[in-house]
């Protein structure tokens, strides 16, 4: 098995890498996570503290580092990218707009979430905020939101993967390439060369 580390930018995300779901994933693919590094904002995934956060994954035996932030309002990836500077050996990836729209790309889960077996959402990626978008439709559908923010990010990754949420799903819709992008890359870590 390969020891991959994971460094994200929020609870969100790391309350993701951290489900069943995503770690049967990565034992299916022969990969075994370390702990998640949640840096705790992206304006923590810089430089300065990418290298701590690396060399503390490296020494618990990571021969491969995934950082997993939001595209958010940067303009492109590569400029995201840019931005965390990280090492070329390094896997950086960049959920766009945020990690939410790959949540509103898991048809299946969202199905079943909000009790909508027609449910289909086309464009996640293209969503300004699809944590807002994910709550107006608990707000049509059901009458109350998932709440604000943070409390209500923690408790949507939640409730989601207690409905099936997994990234496979997210990286099967047509429209969200940055999901797939994601499957894709650990796909490759232990594929023969």
């Amino acid at each position: 098995m390969v020891k991959v580390g994971f460094i994200c930018e929020g609870l969100t995300e790391s309350i993701l890498l951290q489900s069943n779901s995503f770690r049967q994933l990565l034992s299916s693919l022969n990969i075994e996570s370390l702990p998640v590094v949640n840096a705790q904002g992206s304006g923590n995934l810089l430089p300065h503290n990418i290298s701590g956060y690396i060399s503390l994954l490296e020494k618990q035996g990571a021969t491969v580092v995934i950082i997993l932030t939001d595209l958010d309002e940067d303009i492109c990836v590569t400029l995201t990218k840019q931005r965390i500077a990280a090492r070329k050996q390094d896997i950086v990836i960049i959920a766009v707009k945020t990690i939410e729209a790959w949540f509103l790309a898991c048809t299946p889960t969202m199905r079943a979430f909000l009790g909508l077996p027609g449910f289909v959402f086309p464009e996640p990626e293209n969503e300004i905020n699809p944590f807002e978008t994910i709550n107006n439709l608990l707000i049509t559908h059901w009458g109350r939101g998932i709440g604000r923010q943070n409390a209500g990010k923690v408790k949507l990754v939640t409730r989601l993967l207690n409905h099936g949420l997994n990234i496979s799903q997210a990286a099967a819709h047509p429209n969200c390439p940055s999901a797939r992008y994601f499957l894709d890359k650990l796909q490759q870590i232990n594929a023969p060369i």
